[in-house]
């Protein structure tokens, strides 16, 4: 199978999260993705973009997410980067822990790191690279 990369661009506004969803459902008819392996992709990749919408670029319309994705024979990985400052990637509380389980927040980047196989964060958190194994 050859390499398939391809990117859209989406205004920062929740409403497009529905346009991710419907990404990541044609990716997986297309390239006929495991459904354990699509339930990864949907909640991680919904999450990430959530994430840079919402704390990168503050929900600020005119600012948009770049969500690149390429699939070949054995990894489907993506890549989300907002135009936000970025932040500590290295300093997550981790949801699981007593102090945190109230805590409405926080929990994306700790999802993310366990359903990816791989994620790598870069321009201090702007851009996140996700991979997942076919």
């Amino acid at each position: 199978m050859d390499l398939t990369v391809e990117k859209i661009v989406l205004k920062s506004d929740i409403k497009n999260i529905s346009l991710v969803e419907k990404l990541i459902d044609d990716i997986s008819v297309q390239f006929d993705i495991h459904a354990d392996v699509y339930g990864k992709l949907l909640l991680a990749i919904v999450e990430g973009v959530n994430n840079a919408i919402v704390h990168g670029n503050k929900l600020d319309s005119n600012k948009d997410v770049e969500l690149e994705y390429q699939v070949s024979d054995k990894v489907v990985e993506f890549v989300i980067t907002d135009q936000g400052s970025g932040f500590d990637f290295t300093d997550i509380p981790d949801p699981t822990l007593p102090e945190n389980v109230e805590k409405t927040h926080g929990r994306g980047i700790f999802l993310m790191n366990h359903l990816a196989d791989d994620i790598d964060f870069e321009n201090n958190g702007s851009k996140v690279k996700l991979s997942f194994n076919l």
